[in-house]
């Protein structure tokens, strides 16, 4: 994530600041620009064009500042979320608001690395949509299918995820970690196709192995015996289509991380999409830098910061990712 200054006064900002804290100025975040900008009272602000653009109708129940053309209308990344927890389900919109901060760094990240973005109100057939539900009022299964990502809202709650990530013996596990997982079985639905394909089996595996058996196995055996020399998670070794996604959700990770280290001047790589080679990126910048923020971490009494190793057949696992051509 780049840094933000405040357009009127000069003052750094975060990407979820509503109101500059110096000056008082209302803010905005324009997708166009890329940037967070000034509005007047009414939360309007006219561009560089003299066209007027307006605070997402979600500022009061998810925290949403971003534009949108239409006065009372949804921004682009509250538009993609299809389905939200009822007005009565005060916990689910409470974790609600966590979650859709969280779709709106991936929404500026996909856009920063290429990625375009349709919502399934434009294609019913390829488009991208989201269910945010709460499990206090249903059984939830987080996960991707033609388009639709769902996600249980209690991931957003501390204890909740917690528990299950030590229950599952996971070293990582946050909302934005699934987001990013999520939209990894997206891109490879959309981007992997015609020779790609074949390439992509070659590194993950065949992606037609029936996955209801994947998943017993999984769960029953656990990963094979010297997982960790050809896969950056356990979960990756359930099924090639959960390598692809765990290895996007890290492409993802390290990309992003990259560029706000390089904004904080913590590394000299502004555009890490921009790499020739992500393979020699991810060797020369990002692990010494993962290292150095694990340590830090611990020198905060926390664990790792990225607790993963990245063997040599995942280099190349995150090269093809790196690689996808942006349809």
């Amino acid at each position: 994530m780049r840094v933000f200054s405040c357009r009127v006064c000069g003052s750094s900002l975060f990407f979820e600041n509503t109101i500059c804290v110096s000056c008082q100025t209302d803010l905005a975040f324009s997708r166009e620009e890329r940037a967070i900008v000034p509005v007047d009272d009414n939360g309007r602000y006219v561009d560089a064009d003299g066209s007027t653009w307006y605070r997402c109708t979600n500022l009061a129940l998810s925290g949403c500042t971003w534009l949108t053309e239409v006065p009372g209308g949804y921004c682009f990344s509250c538009g993609l979320t299809r389905t939200r927890p009822s007005d009565e389900d005060l916990g689910g919109l409470r974790e609600f608001k966590i979650a859709e901060e969280a779709k709106r760094r991936l929404v500026v990240e996909l856009d920063t690395l290429g990625f375009p973005i349709v919502p399934r109100s434009q294609d019913e057939e390829n488009g991208l949509a989201f269910d945010l539900l709460s499990s206090v009022a249903e059984d939830v299964t987080t996960g991707h299918e033609s388009g639709v990502i769902t996600l249980d809202l209690a991931e957003s709650d501390d204890a909740h995820r917690e528990k299950v990530r030590v229950d599952l013996d996971e070293p990582y596990r946050t909302m934005l970690g699934h987001f990013r997982h999520e939209i990894g079985h997206y891109i490879e639905w959309q981007h992997v196709r015609g020779a790609l394909i074949q390439q992509a089996r070659d590194l993950f595996g065949n992606e037609e192995d029936n996955y209801a058996d994947a998943i017993e196995r999984h769960y029953a055996k656990g990963p094979p015996a010297g997982w960790e020399d050809h896969y950056i998670s356990r979960y990756a070794t359930m099924h090639p289509f959960e390598d692809f996604a765990e290895t996007f959700a890290h492409y993802l990770h390290i990309c992003d991380t990259i560029e706000t280290a390089s904004a904080h001047n913590l590394a000299a790589v502004a555009e890490p999409q921009e790499s020739a080679s992500f393979r020699d990126l991810v060797i020369e910048v990002w692990i010494p830098l993962s290292i150095a923020l694990n340590q830090i971490n611990r020198s905060m009494g926390k664990g790792a910061l990225y607790p993963f190793v990245i063997p040599a057949p995942v280099l190349d696992k995150l090269q093809f990712v790196a690689q996808l051509p942006r349809r």
